[in-house]
């Protein structure tokens, strides 16, 4: 599959969210969405970009956008994320790899010598109509809010 660029629609899915309700990304047409991509939760990268969304939530929903994150890691673990660190926003849960997948942020990855296939961190703004207008291939998790609007 061709990585996605900007000005291709976004793929549709529809998955759980940290509450166990089907969340599709059709239910947000009409808004703009900041979907994000990250590894695990309850992680230092991963909980100071989630709490750098939290903290500018409310300036980022009074621009227009909807906030969602979404991760390999199940509900119950995104539940326990949410309460945790009092995260505003939607986290879905792709278990089956299949939203991942169909953005290109599953892929292989490398630690300490050992291979092994991971989500990469990667945010993409999709606008009203669906189309994506901005990829952050490098999320700086400590401004990953403010990096977003800048590139916009």
């Amino acid at each position: 599959m061709a990585a996605l660029k900007e000005g291709d629609l976004a793929p549709s899915f529809t998955a759980k969210n940290q509450n166990g309700e089907f969340v599709s990304l059709s239910d947000f047409a009409g808004k703009k969405v900041i979907l994000y991509f990250y590894p695990k939760d309850n992680t230092p990268g991963c909980t100071t970009e989630a709490c750098d969304f939290r903290d500018n939530y409310q300036s980022l929903t009074s621009k227009g956008f909807e906030v969602i994150g979404v991760s390999t890691d199940d509900e119950k673990s995104h539940k326990k994320f949410e309460a945790k660190f009092e995260l505003p926003f939607t986290l879905i849960a792709d278990t089956e790899k299949e939203i991942v997948e169909k953005y290109g942020v599953w892929v292989e990855k490398s630690m300490y010598g050992k291979k092994y296939m991971g989500t990469d961190r990667k945010t993409f703004l999709i606008d009203e109509t669906g189309k994506i207008i901005t990829i952050i291939n490098k999320v700086d998790t400590k401004n990953a809010s403010q990096q977003l609007l800048e590139a916009i």
